[in-house]
Formats: structure tokens, C-alpha cells, sequence
């Protein structure tokens, strides 16, 4: 009776060990997957933060590892899969930042193109970060490119092209540089202009004044030479010489009374611009009581011997002065056989204005 008691004890005592024994294996081997799981997590975390650093490699060596956490992990898979295409892109960049020093931008803006296709059909913040790596570099080599087309020496046409290039770059560095050519592109109409004032040529003059404005809406020398144009044109079209005859009358008569000339000069140079290009200019200031308009000043450019080179006559600005008010003037000489002279001085003949 006793041995028939251990046998059926043993019957069912073994079962339900191994059944207990395979519970504990499968828990613990949930508990396995489970750990694995989070490693994994946190594997793919830390590949998203260091994408978004920027640092693909060590991202990409973390999406791996979760990978290997982790059987069925597709985002971790596609994350790999994009960080092989982020670091071509970053790859492309760097090439075309080699060609941009070396001033060969036509292959670098084709490196950057095709950087900028590798990721067209993607999005989220690594994207955007490349994105922005993409526009910078394209900028910046848009950048140094109008640079070097400045440097070397541009037409007047050219710099006209060159300013809506430099404009249409939103960056403050190619904003100066925009500065930059305008500046030059009144200096070059300013200059025309004012030699087709000289000879009477109001309509020419005018229209070179007009073609600067288009470029430097807000350039104080061009419209002031301009409202002098149309002063002169109307001057010179009822009775220019009676009317100058007039004024220096008048202009005697206002000495008289303030025993002094309408204008002094306060100061007059003579340098050379980036260009080796020869600008005369100067002050003036008015000690008259009245108002004076239509002012300009007559030099002479010599040499260190004090021989003449050439002679000319500049527009003051701004068009009228009021009593203490200071004007400038300023011409710039592209004549090749002036730039030959060294050590040139200029000499005031004459300063010429109109009393309302």
C-alpha cells in the first residue's frame, strides 16, 4: 500500500517540476527580450540624438546596434539606411567646399546639386539640418564667386549684372558687396553725366543719370545732379547767358553786402580709388544770407612740375545750400594719361553758383 502511496506521488510531482521549471525558463527568457528591447530603445535614441549632431558615423554604429538588439526593428533600419545617404551628402559637401577655395565653382555648385537630390525625397530634422548645411554651403560659394567676379576689374555693364547677383543673395556679406558695386556704378554715372553737363548735352546727361538711379534709387549725388541738369536745360533754354550774367551780378552785389564770397572752400583732395582710378573732391560751405543753387567748382589737375594735365568743372551737392550749409563735390577721372602722373595736385580756378 505504501509503495502504490510513492508511486502515484511521483506520477503527478514530476509533471508539475517540469511544467514549473518551463514556466521559469519562459519568463526568464521574456525578461531577456525585454532587455534586449530597452537596449535596443536606447541604442535608437542615441543614434537620433547624434544624427541630429551631426555625427552620422557614431549614429550609425548606434541604429546598427540596435539592429542587433533587436530582430524586427524596422526604424532602426531605415534610420541606417539614411545615415549611409547623409554621409554621402556630407561627403559632397566637403568636396565642394575643397572646390570653392579652390575657385572652382562650377564644379562645386554641381556637387552641391547632387547633395541636394540624394535627400529631395526626404524630411524630418536630420533632413532639415542638411538642408540648411546644403544652403549655407551653396550661399557661401555663391558668396565667393560674386567676390572674385568683382576683383576683376567688370564693365560698367558687368557690375549692372553683378549687383542683381549680389542682391538676389540673402546674406549680409553679399549685401556690402552690393553696397560695394553700387557705389561704383554712381561714381561711373555721376562722372558721364557730369561730362555731358559740361557740353551742354542735357538729355544724355539726364539719361545717364536716370540709368544710375535704376541701381542707386537712393543715391544723393545722382539726384541732386540731376535736379541741376534739369535747372541748367531750363537755364540754358530762356537765356542762359543773360541769366548768368545776372547771377555773377547778383552774386557780386551779395559779396558787397556780406564782404565775403558766397562760398569757402573748406577742403579738397586728390587719391586714388581701388580702381587707380584719379577722384578729386572737396567742401564747401556757404557764407551767403540767401539761399545759393547750382554750384560748382572749376579745377585743375597738375603735375609735380605744376604743368596743367587737364581741367574740369564738378556740380556741388546737394543742389541748393543755405546759409552755413556745407557741400561736397566729387568727380572720378578713368583717363589712362592721368593715372600715368604721379604726385598730382589740383588747383581751384574758379566756383560758380546761382542766387534765387
Amino acid at each position: 500500500m505504501h509503495k502504490n502511496i510513492q508511486r502515484n506521488y511521483r506520477l503527478w510531482y514530476v509533471p508539475i517540476v517540469m511544467i514549473f521549471i518551463g514556466l521559469i525558463t519562459i519568463g526568464l527568457y521574456y525578461l531577456h527580450l525585454e532587455d534586449q528591447e530597452k537596449l535596443a530603445k536606447k541604442a535608437f535614441t542615441q543614434g537620433e540624438q547624434l544624427a541630429l549632431d551631426g555625427n552620422y558615423h557614431e549614429a550609425m554604429t548606434s541604429f546598427e546596434e540596435a539592429n542587433k538588439l533587436k530582430s524586427n526593428f524596422p526604424s532602426a533600419s531605415l534610420s541606417k539606411d539614411f545615415m549611409e545617404i547623409a554621409l554621402k551628402v556630407q561627403s559632397k559637401l566637403i568636396l565642394a567646399k575643397n572646390y570653392k577655395e579652390k575657385r572652382q565653382f562650377q564644379e562645386a555648385f554641381t556637387l552641391i546639386n547632387e547633395a541636394e537630390n540624394n535627400i529631395k525625397n526626404y524630411n524630418g530634422d536630420v533632413v532639415s539640418h542638411l538642408v540648411n548645411d546644403i544652403v549655407a554651403e551653396r550661399t557661401d560659394t555663391k558668396i565667393n564667386q560674386l567676390r572674385e567676379k568683382t576683383e576683376n576689374n567688370p564693365s560698367i555693364d558687368q557690375l549692372k549684372l553683378l549687383l542683381w547677383e549680389a542682391e538676389a543673395i540673402k546674406h549680409e556679406v553679399a549685401q556690402e558687396i552690393a553696397a560695394n558695386i553700387r557705389e561704383k556704378i554712381v561714381a561711373h554715372a555721376f562722372s558721364n553725366a557730369n561730362e555731358q553737363l559740361k557740353e551742354k548735352q542735357f538729355s544724355n546727361a539726364r539719361e545717364i543719370v536716370d540709368e544710375g538711379i535704376k541701381y542707386a534709387p537712393d543715391s544723393e549725388k545722382l539726384l541732386s545732379l540731376k535736379t541741376t541738369i534739369e535747372k541748367e536745360k531750363t537755364a540754358f533754354e530762356t537765356a542762359l547767358e543773360q541769366r548768368i550774367e545776372q547771377a555773377m551780378s547778383a552774386a557780386e552785389q551779395e559779396r558787397e553786402i556780406n564782404k565775403n564770397d558766397a562760398v569757402e572752400l573748406e577742403d579738397v583732395n586728390v587719391e586714388e580709388d581701388e580702381e587707380n582710378n584719379i577722384v578729386v573732391s572737396g567742401k564747401i560751405q556757404s557764407v551767403a544770407t540767401v539761399p545759393i543753387n547750382s554750384i560748382s567748382v572749376e579745377y585743375m589737375l597738375l603735375n609735380s612740375d605744376d604743368e596743367v594735365i587737364t581741367s574740369n568743372e564738378v556740380y556741388v551737392y546737394p543742389d541748393t545750400l543755405y546759409p552755413d550749409e556745407e557741400g561736397k563735390f566729387e568727380f572720378t577721372h578713368f583717363d589712362e594719361d592721368i593715372k600715368k602722373n604721379e604726385q598730382l595736385k589740383v588747383k581751384i580756378e574758379k566756383i560758380k553758383w546761382f542766387l534765387d
